[in-house]
């Protein structure tokens, strides 16, 4: 089972999150194989970390809630609070396999959040900037409560436009940068 994880940090965290790096490596190197994505968010100043982005394979929502619950800057207190969702990996690749490569080009999350039909997330008709590109889901898997995309785009109103605003609540677009040792 697919689930994405955000950890969005708390104010004035930075200090910490940067004490508690290796910590973070460390524990992210145990679940390497099953990483689909991964990396940080950041406030506009494009220096200022705002939070950590993983998609991980993992057996069930128990396994899920470990993984996010037990990462060592969560336990400290870095991140103010986690979204974790069940997710379909609607491309069938990881980060690494994205045709663009890890640098070059700017860098985002977007996060489609509580939909307002029952129709369910469609690819965009280019696939080739989407690094990853899925639904987020219930925890059984059977009702789509947003989607979460990571693209290459020159702009975030660019990176915006990937999902149509008629389909949900909210739409937040985050700076975002290839996480990882690899």
């Amino acid at each position: 089972m697919e689930f994405f994880c955000y950890h969005r940090d708390r104010t004035d965290s930075l200090a910490l999150r940067i004490r508690l790096g290796e910590e973070h490596w460390s524990y992210m190197d145990g679940y390497e194989r099953e990483l689909i994505a991964r990396g940080p968010t950041y406030a506009d100043d494009d220096e200022t970390p705002t939070g950590s982005v993983h998609i991980v394979d993992l057996p069930d929502p128990a396994a899920a809630r470990a993984f996010a619950f037990d990462e060592p800057g969560y336990q400290a207190g870095v991140y103010r609070d986690v979204l974790l969702r069940r997710w379909r990996n609607m491309l069938g690749r990881t980060m690494w396999d994205f045709p663009g490569g890890r640098t070059g080009g700017d860098r985002f999350l977007v996060l489609g959040l509580g939909p307002e039909k029952d129709t369910g997330p469609a690819l965009p008709p280019s696939k080739d900037e989407l690094v990853a590109f899925g639904p987020l889901l219930s925890d059984d898997g059977t009702i789509w409560l947003g989607t979460a995309v990571l693209l290459r785009a020159p702009d975030p109103e660019t990176a915006r436009a990937v999902l149509s605003p008629d389909l949900y609540a909210d739409i937040e677009v985050h700076k975002w940068e290839f996480g990882g040792r690899r």
